[in-house]
């Protein structure tokens, strides 16, 4: 008799045949049985890819690549990847629980803050707005930049994340740079934005400027990494220069700043004279100044006299913005909710809400003078740990290209947001969070490292 029949591949491919016929049957339409035959191999493919989902999901929400290519948004690639990226942290952290959770000093901080969002959720003049906040963009912020903290956890993980923001950075300056060139979604007749038409969030050129500055500290630093090969150093001088032309056609004076903090940084590492530090500097503010158009801005340009509309307009934000925190020191106003409470707190009204326009500002207005104190703590202790990991890596005999890059990009990053704060509200969206785990990661990784060579 033969038992051929009876071996394990010809059991299974029946079973799969059975399982295929019964849906076939069982199903109304053929599109059914197609996703139900291929849900367990779904399920194995999100399993075991647990780092490209979340990694994928963080740069789709941050770059807003489906709005940059809106071909893409009838796929809704954020919500599939979400799912994923939520499916796999659950299985690998509370069933498998290969997930190596661990705790930095850092993190400390950001659990504070984060709880006292929370608090001012429940205190906040309008509850329905802030809690709207929190469930649409504010918890998966919280979520990913815990999973990014704890699934970048060696260097070649590392590296891809680096390539891919510097990938994604030069997809978005592509596009800027060709709406500016054919005038395409410009705001005050000059400043370029991305999906203005489709209500994206890069439609507001202080935002796209934002977004671009993030990837603009990786691409400078591949450029400036001498350890690095011809190829990767060119890459990054091609983006570096793309992202460069962007920031400057969005005409945003934070991300000019946020710029020139960039450059600065590597600069300053690079080039032993002061004076000719200075020199550059200098010459790099004028030609920005110059090159962005900012004397031509139908706000804030030259031909308004003394201080112009648009600076005056932040700081009448900044004062409403102070007295919404002495009213309410503890708590701030809530979560998104300065805008709509500028009218009630403002001394210059003029028939329109303002949005703030600056990060310390606004985590005042919005957790109160105790979550701006708390915010500002984090901060100290983020640039402590990028400072302390590069100190690490100068010590280190042969210490990994991509892990040098990635650490003077953060530092750099980091620096950037701190100077590019003051006119851009940066408080409670992506790019801190995700500089704060890619630091606390980097740390991770580097003291590591340097462990495994003191014991070598």
């Amino acid at each position: 008799m033969n038992h051929s029949l009876f071996t394990p591949a010809p059991l299974i491919t029946l079973l799969c045949i059975g399982i295929i016929g019964a849906a076939w049957m069982l199903v109304p339409h053929p599109a059914l049985v197609i996703a139900i035959c291929a849900l367990p191999i779904a399920i194995l493919v999100v399993i075991r890819h647990l780092f490209w989902f979340v990694i994928l999901f963080v740069v789709f929400s941050f770059f807003r690549i489906h709005e940059v290519i809106p071909q893409l948004m009838p796929f809704k690639l954020p919500l599939l990847l979400s799912l994923g990226a939520l499916a796999s942290l659950c299985w690998h952290a509370f069933i498998s629980r290969t997930l190596p959770l661990y705790w930095h000093p850092s993190m400390k901080w950001l659990a504070i803050f984060w709880a006292l969002v929370f608090v001012g959720l429940i205190f906040a003049s309008n509850r329905g707005i802030a809690i709207t906040s929190f469930k649409s963009v504010y918890w998966k912020i919280i979520i990913m930049t815990l999973a990014i903290i704890w699934i970048v956890n060696n260097k070649e993980q590392l590296s891809q994340t680096c390539w891919l923001i510097v990938w994604a950075g030069l997809l978005v300056a592509g596009v800027a740079i060709y709406n500016a060139q054919m005038g395409i979604g410009l705001v005050e007749g000059s400043r370029v934005t991305i999906g203005r038409n489709i209500g994206s969030m890069l439609g507001d050129p202080n935002d796209l400027a934002l977004v671009l500055l993030f990837p603009l500290a990786f691409s400078v630093s591949f450029l400036f990494n001498t350890k690095l090969g011809f190829a990767p150093r060119a890459f990054g001088f091609l983006v570096a220069a793309s992202l460069s032309l962007a920031i400057i056609e969005t005409q945003s004076r934070g991300g000019l700043l946020g710029m020139l903090t960039v450059y600065g940084v590597f600069m300053q590492q690079s080039i032993k004279s002061k004076t000719l530090l200075t020199f550059i500097a200098v010459a790099g503010i004028a030609f920005l100044y110059v090159a962005a158009g900012i004397s031509d801005r139908a706000s804030g340009g030259a031909a308004e006299e003394g201080i112009d509309a648009s600076a005056m307009g932040r700081i009448y934000a900044w004062e409403a913005a102070a007295r919404m925190a002495l009213v309410n020191p503890l708590t701030g106003v809530g979560l998104n909710n300065f805008y709509f409470n500028y009218y009630f707190y403002s001394s210059h009204w003029d028939g329109l809400n303002h949005a703030v326009h600056s990060t310390w500002f606004g985590v005042l207005a919005e957790t109160g003078i105790l979550g701006l104190c708390i915010f500002i703590a984090l901060i100290v202790s983020l640039a402590r740990t990028a400072k302390r990991s590069l100190d690490i890596l100068k010590q280190q005999t042969s210490p990994s290209p991509y892990l040098v890059s990635a650490a003077k990009a953060v530092f750099a990053g980091l620096m950037g947001t701190i100077v590019s704060g003051t006119f851009l509200t940066q408080g409670f969206v992506w790019p801190i969070y995700i500089l704060a785990a890619l630091i606390i990661s980097i740390s991770t990784i580097v003291q590591n490292d340097s462990q495994n060579e003191n014991l070598k």
